[in-house]
């Protein structure tokens, strides 16, 4: 202290002549400066904004404080038009608001919940307000996600704009593509995984020619099932038979990987003469250890089928079951008594449909089939279940991950279509085309279902008929 009088330093000096100068408010009854307007403290002579007494919603009838449009809270979360008054506030603050967003609004709120539809303008909102361009390719770009997925609000985005011609496709499949594949080929061990990723550089060169010369390329699925086999052939070879090169391998090293897996024996041999053929000509190997091998097996039919009276049982379960799903009961009646695909059923669209003749398109077949009653109103009732989704999916088979969009349902949904019923779709389908070979002309069948003639005579196999058989 620089006075010898005093008996507070600078600071405290201070604090204590504002403490002074306080005084008890006789509004709160707490220590403060009083305003001379008001003649309370600061805090109390502040304006506030009063909250609206609680009123009855118009919507639910409870008392409640209103969120808006007299609304409560709960109500307004689920009323159908926030996402239009979202939309609006958004172009209020946009200096230059794009000509389409109305209208993505109105497509967001008819495809999505409430909730959603608002989540996903307020995200596009971000996307709008940056510096970066905002025409429909350059924001679709900018809205994808770097993961495996790329974002609802860009699948919502790509099928909006595609759909106005407004911008291209992303390369969604193609990268996710190029991630299965790449994953096969990081599971090869490290020794022998520059030449399978040698081998996959040479498919997709391949299949870039195939689609130049307009004849037909490998799609991804055949691919990536191809690197799978090289795969699981790369690991026997290390851990089973301690080789860790591609030249080391013989034929008994093929011989006993095919004889792991009886049935897939034709299409991994198939894949194994493609691989050491092309590591022959690389020099990677001087020998293919896959010549001369042979895929002969049994020429019939030798899979399951299902008895007459497991038939019944699905029948029933099918018509009658009100717990079932609409899609099982759609997909196994249509494989039991018409014989369709699991691919036919899938890509089954509304428009495909005749309700006045009561018959649908499936597939390539070259003539419309005629449906059952019973058919019929399992069709019905999909069809309902469908229209319950508010999609624009064209297709009746509609998933919660395909109505936003409109692609088909995927094949690994399809697949399990009918896990509850304890048949696979292969079975039931093979069990139908089994019976009408049999009992009808194959030719006549295979021009039915838009097949070969040779596909049906398979079916065939270790049949007798019995009419003629000479008397006894």
């Amino acid at each position: 202290m620089r006075d010898k009088t005093a008996t507070l330093c600078r600071d405290c000096s201070r604090t204590a002549e504002r403490d002074a100068a306080k005084t008890p408010c006789p509004r709160c009854h707490r220590l403060g400066y009083l305003r001379e307007d008001t003649g309370w403290c600061g805090h109390c002579s502040r304006l506030r904004q009063t909250k609206q007494p609680p009123r009855p919603c118009r919507e639910c009838g409870r008392v409640r404080r209103h969120a808006g449009l007299g609304l409560c809270s709960a109500c307004w979360q689920r009323h159908p038009d926030r996402p239009f008054v979202r939309a609006e506030s958004l172009i209020a603050e946009l200096g230059e608001p794009p000509n389409w967003l109305r209208d993505f609004a109105a497509d967001l709120a008819a495809k999505y919940c409430v909730s959603r539809a608002c989540t996903m303008i307020t995200s596009l909102g971000r996307l709008l307000l940056d510096e970066q361009p905002n025409h429909p390719q350059a924001l679709l770009e900018r809205s994808r996600h770097s993961g495996r997925s790329m974002g609802s609000l860009a699948r919502a985005l790509e099928t909006f704009f595609t759909g106005q011609g407004m911008a291209m496709a992303t390369d969604q499949a193609e990268r996710l593509a190029a991630g299965r594949r790449q994953r096969r080929i990081d599971a090869v061990p490290e020794t022998l995984r520059p030449t399978v990723d040698t081998f996959a550089d040479f498919m997709m060169r391949s299949r870039e020619r195939a689609r130049r010369a307009g004849t037909r390329p490998r799609s991804d699925g055949t691919i990536e099932a191809a690197l799978a086999i090289m795969r699981d052939l790369a690991r026997f070879l290390a851990d089973e038979r301690g080789k860790q090169d591609w030249a080391l391998t013989d034929v008994h090293d093929v011989e006993t990987f095919l004889a792991g897996s009886p049935k897939a024996r034709k299409r991994r041999l198939v894949v194994l003469g493609q691989f050491f053929r092309f590591a022959r000509s690389r020099k990677i190997v001087l020998v293919d250890p896959s010549h001369g091998l042979t895929s002969r097996g049994p020429s019939g039919f030798t899979g399951a089928t299902l008895t007459l009276d497991q038939q019944r049982v699905l029948f029933r379960r099918w018509t009658t079951g009100p717990a079932v799903h609409p899609h099982e009961a759609l997909l196994g009646m249509l494989e039991l008594l018409h014989g369709a695909s699991s691919r036919e059923v899938k890509m089954l669209q509304t428009a495909d449909l005749d309700p006045h003749a009561r018959t649908t398109r499936l597939g390539y077949r070259p003539h419309p089939v005629p449906l059952d009653p019973a058919s019929w109103a399992v069709l019905e009732r999909c069809l309902t279940h469908r229209e319950a989704q508010r999609t624009d999916n064209p297709h009746v088979m509609v998933t919660r991950q395909t109505k936003s969009g409109r692609g088909p349902a995927s094949t690994t949904y399809v697949s399990h279509v009918l896990d509850a019923c304890g048949f696979p779709p292969r079975m039931i389908r093979c069990t139908r085309l089994l019976d009408l070979v049999n009992t009808m002309d194959p030719k006549l069948v295979a021009a039915a279902f838009g097949m070969d003639p040779e596909a049906t005579m398979i079916y065939l196999a270790d049949h007798v008929d019995e009419g003629r058989l000479p008397e006894r």
